[in-house]
Order: C-alpha cells, then structure tokens, then sequence
C-alpha cells in the first residue's frame, strides 16, 4: 500500500463476545459488502482502497469513537460514512473520492463541466482551437466527477464561494473557467503530443469559473 490508499473499514454483524454469538446472516452487511467492491471496480476505479472487513461482535467498541454502534458500519480514513443500513454507493463514492482528492494532485489536462453549459462548450472550443488534448468530465453524468470537482476546487475558493462549471486545470495546474482559460489561450501554445499535454503554465490566475 502507498501513502495514497484509502482505508475502508467494514464492521459486519458477525462474531462473538463471551457468551454471545452472531448466529443469523447479515443481509445489509453482504448488500454492502457487494456494494463496495462494485463501486471499487466502477466509479472508483484507478484509486488506492484498501478494505479491512472485521465482525463487529468481536470489535464491537472499536468503531464507537466514531459514532458506529449498528452494523453494518462503514468508517473511510476516520470518517464514519454508514451504518445500520445498505450501503449508498454515492455516499460511498464521495467519501473515498474526498480523501483521495487530499492525498493526490491532478495531472494534465481537465475539464469539469455539463453537456447544456455554454460556457463548458466555450472552453473545449479554446482547448481544441489550441490543438491542446484534456479529459472532460460530466460532473452531471458521472458522480465522481462532481464530488472530485467540489472536492479540489473548495479549498481553492473556499467553503461559501459557489462553485460553477467550467472548472479547468492546466498541466495539472487549475486555471478556473472559461474567461481564464480563454486568457491564457491567446498566447503562443506548442503542445506536447506525446505527452497529450501542453507547455501552458497558467501561473497566477483567477479562480472563478464563468
């Protein structure tokens, strides 16, 4: 494991404790544990999670510290995310995309937005006009994409500024929307086509998207 991975733990009703002992089945508990390892392979593919299955019975004070007293309980890092129920693989797939967003830096070249923002469809348009390659993500299709764009652009504006579509980065630095992006377009691009990159350093931009 790198310093990357993020740590999941599931504490299932399961176990024993002196005299008792869990008899009956979990239903929830293999709901979730079905859950999780789906979303690992979908929405969450690509990032470091490392899951600790443990029975609760036998552990039952362990996750007490963090709120969890009703199997199934799901803690990310720290943070109790479920318990009591099947597991919502959005909750899921926030939780785990917020603490991966802390732990690594985007890389090329980004594009969050929406198919009916106008100004989404302005930003591609400087990009590929500069014969510059990026990623686009559908932060309305695609849950991941909306909770890594919130999840690295909130700590750039803050926690009360709204954040908007576009939101775009740069030689894996963030640049913001379309008016920014449209600034340092103007200027003389070379890309980089092994790379699927450019030579653009955005530098001291704005960081409001249009």
């Amino acid at each position: 494991m790198s310093e990357e991975t993020i740590h999941l733990t599931v504490y299932r009703w399961a176990g024993a404790w002196g005299p008792f002992k869990v008899s009956i089945p979990c239903g929830e508990c293999s709901l979730t544990k079905d859950v999780i390892q789906d979303t690992i392979d979908t929405e969450l593919q690509g990032v470091d999670v490392a899951v600790d299955l443990r029975d609760w019975l036998t552990e039952w004070w362990k996750p007490l510290p963090k709120g969890g007293w009703h199997a199934p309980i799901v803690i990310v890092e720290d943070k109790m995310v479920s318990q009591g129920a099947a597991l919502n693989r959005g909750v899921l797939t926030q939780a785990v995309i917020e603490a991966h967003a802390k732990r690594s830096a985007l890389s090329g070249n980004h594009v969050f937005g929406k198919e009916t923002c106008p100004h989404c469809v302005r930003a591609k348009g400087y990009l590929d006009d500069a014969g510059i390659d990026y990623a686009y993500h559908d932060v309305v299709k695609e849950p991941r994409a909306l909770y890594e764009m919130l999840a690295r652009v909130k700590p750039i504006v803050g926690p009360k500024t709204p954040v908007t579509v576009p939101q775009i980065w740069i030689d894996g630095k963030y640049v913001g929307g379309a008016d920014d992006l449209q600034k340092i377009t103007q200027l003389d691009v070379e890309p980089n086509m092994d790379r699927g990159q450019c030579s653009l350093s955005p530098g001291s931009l704005g960081s409001k998207a249009a």
